[in-house]
């Protein structure tokens, strides 16, 4: 009971310092995003935002995907090194996608062999997408908030 509470506290006050520190720290440019990635860069976010709300559901990605979650983190990790190119966002992003690459290795060498789940409904399957969605408007919403920078097509 309490366990939850208190991790998802804990992780609720990293991520407020991952955006403090990010905000206050001076950016210094280290190489040119290229802008023809740019879309490219929206779409894999798009697909994290997805594997993210894959990894609490049961999805027909899942039985693709091992470790959802990490792997949308890998993902908006490197969608956002194509849209920054300054030290603050290598170093955030860089090290989230480097500590999600590792911990898919780990968890997978810890777990053994994968054990698919069920194929869900296609209703269920389109509620998933839904809540990606939306979370995904959200985070749009909030990001020049959080972030302090907005997002561009």
């Amino acid at each position: 009971g309490g366990y939850k509470g208190i991790f998802s506290l804990l992780l609720l006050t990293s991520f407020a310092l991952m955006i403090i520190g990010w905000r206050g720290t001076q950016p210094t440019p280290l190489y040119l995003p290229p802008v023809a990635l740019h879309k490219v860069a929206l779409g894999l976010l798009a697909v994290a935002f997805l594997l993210m709300a894959v990894s609490t559901r049961n999805s027909r990605l899942r039985l693709l995907v091992r470790h959802p979650q990490l792997t949308g983190v890998a993902l908006w990790g490197i969608s956002h090194l194509l849209l920054n190119g300054d030290n603050r966002s290598v170093a955030l992003f860089g090290g989230m996608t480097l500590w999600a690459l590792i911990e898919i290795v780990a968890i997978s060498k810890r777990q053994g062999v994968w054990i698919k789940g069920d194929t869900p409904s296609w209703g269920a399957e389109g509620l998933t997408v839904v809540i990606a969605a939306l979370t995904v408007g959200v985070v749009i919403y909030v990001h020049p908030w959080l972030g302090g920078v907005r997002v561009t097509w």
